[in-house]
């Protein structure tokens, strides 16, 4: 196991490296800009701010959000509209740069009116994806905390308020609401209808985090949609990015709630349950132990940095009442997934060896794989609240 100099100094270096491949720092014209990348990428800069003190990281993760908000928050070059996709004047756009939220930054322009649908397409056109979005509120209200800037807060609320109205909708016939997967860059119309597992989970968390934040319920009416949305719906699944995101929640809803916030407790006996059933057919499936061909680094790093969370915050989990008397078998569930944490040792060295940065799985997704990598080695930016 790396020490954490080794830990820091590494991060540090494909931190830099990300910056240079996207046009951060030095900083270009036209930089490449991807919203769930660059999510984690400001938790990381201002992580390594808060863990150093030195101004430069603090520095890079405000020019990428300005970065973001100004290429994202903005239609693409080869869009025959142009401006903030709020519609907004230029000046008021500035002021409010989340209000028409965020494209995803795909290669190819979004799927036109009347275009076939095409599954294997659809992955390359943009578009704007709702759990792009809750990272980057995360990373807005990670660096309202860390700068004192209310700026940062006030448009994290205002991406989830327009993310909420537009991707949450009433099931025809019935008074169940629904979300939408995908929709357009304008936010006009849903690209793909089926929605997303964590989906509403995610965004539950995300709300509370923000009016924890806030300290103030400045997101009541959307938290209850979302928790009726929830009602119901599976969470348990194999895949590795989504059990470290379900860790990812409940990480969120320890911190909240060991700081006196209003927290979803009662979802941490169903988050943790999920989890570890995904942990237990994830750890008998032989992915870690195929090649770097076989296997997608950002998807095992997304596991990583989860298990990085319950290393973070299980003491909470059995020493703070509020936390605990939710149900007796939670500190059980907590204690099992602790035997899992030797996987995340075993993501982190094999997308550390350099040969396995030479394969295709890697190279194809450079630059999320960078960040991802480096989030897992260093990640209190991202977790800590």
């Amino acid at each position: 196991m790396m020490d954490p100099a080794a830990r820091q100094s590494k991060a540090s270096d494909l931190m830099g490296e990300y910056a240079r491949m996207t046009g951060l720092d030095p900083p270009s014209a036209s930089p490449d800009r991807y919203l769930w990348t660059d999510a984690f990428a400001v938790c990381n800069y201002m992580g390594m701010f808060r863990e150093t003190g030195r101004e430069e990281p603090r520095d890079l993760a405000l020019r990428l959000v300005r970065q973001v908000h100004h290429t994202l928050g903005k239609h693409r070059g080869d869009d025959g509209r142009e401006g903030w996709i709020s519609g907004l004047a230029p000046e008021e756009g500035e002021l409010h740069p989340t209000a028409g939220g965020l494209r995803i930054g795909k290669p190819l322009p979004e799927r036109g009116v009347g275009e076939p649908y095409d599954p294997h397409l659809e992955w390359d056109q943009d578009g704007q994806y709702y759990h792009y979005l809750t990272k980057w509120m995360h990373a807005l209200a990670g660096a309202g905390r860390v700068t004192g800037d209310p700026a940062y807060l006030a448009w994290a609320i205002e991406l989830a308020r327009v993310a909420h109205a537009r991707f949450v909708y009433r099931f025809p016939g019935s008074s169940q609401r629904r979300m939408y997967w995908k929709m357009s860059i304008d936010l006009s119309r849903p690209l793909v209808s089926s929605m997303g597992q964590h989906d509403p989970l995610d965004g539950l968390i995300t709300y509370y985090e923000l009016q924890f934040t806030a300290g103030r319920p400045v997101l009541s009416r959307e938290i209850e949609d979302m928790a009726g949305i929830l009602r119901g719906i599976s969470l348990e699944t194999d895949d590795p990015l989504g059990i470290g995101g379900l860790l990812f929640d409940a990480s969120r809803i320890v911190q909240i709630a060991v700081r006196g916030g209003d927290s979803p407790c009662d979802l941490l006996l169903p988050i943790l349950t999920a989890a570890l059933s995904g942990l237990e057919t994830f750890s008998r499936n032989g992915t870690l132990a195929l090649p770097a061909t076989h296997r997608l680094a950002f998807r095992e790093l997304g596991l990583s940095i989860g298990l990085a969370g319950v290393t973070m915050v299980s003491e909470h989990w059995e020493k703070n009442l509020r936390v605990a008397r939710v149900d007796g078998s939670l500190a059980r569930r907590a204690r099992a997934l602790m035997k899992y944490l030797p996987i995340r040792e075993d993501i982190e060295r094999f997308w550390l060896d350099p040969a396995h940065h030479l394969c295709e799985t890697w190279t194809a997704h450079r630059g999320i794989n960078t960040v991802m990598l480096a989030t897992s080695l260093t990640p209190g930016g991202f977790l800590l609240m």
